[in-house]
């Protein structure tokens, strides 16, 4: 159990290490938590396997206890400095982006669906007027 004050939280089991993270470009001077600047290029950031995983299991935690003590969980298990306030942007960065793409995805869908009823409608349209033709010539 950790101590978090007067919080115990369990220590997570088995993080998953065989997990894939992606190296991401740097797009700010700060350095997210979980990533550091890679050696050769400063341009890209790559993944701390560790941190990466301590965090989504500190996520979880969140529903449980304050920021405050999964930051200081967070920090104490990866040795690596995150604030509470760090944290509480980090994860309502992330959901933002979760919800931008639910929605985006809802609308393509939306929008594929409009695009074959107008198909539709124009395929009859245009089989309508051809006919038309046809009559007025006979």
């Amino acid at each position: 159990m950790y101590d978090a004050g007067y919080f115990k939280m369990p220590d997570p089991v088995g993080l998953q290490e065989d997990s894939k993270w992606l190296e991401i470009p740097r797009i700010s001077r700060t350095i997210p938590f979980g990533y550091k600047v890679h050696e050769e290029d400063e341009d890209v950031l790559v993944p701390i396997v560790n941190e990466l995983e301590a965090l989504e299991v500190a996520k979880q935690y969140l529903t449980e206890y304050s920021y405050r003590d999964v930051a200081r969980w967070l920090s104490d298990r990866t040795e690596r400095q995150i604030s509470h306030i760090g944290l509480r942007k980090r994860v309502q960065k992330e959901k933002q982006r979760k919800s931008k793409a639910a929605t985006y995805k809802a609308w393509a869908k939306k929008y594929e669906t409009a695009i074959k009823k107008l198909e539709e409608l124009e395929e009859k349209r245009t089989g309508a007027k051809e006919k038309r033709k046809a009559e007025a010539r006979s």
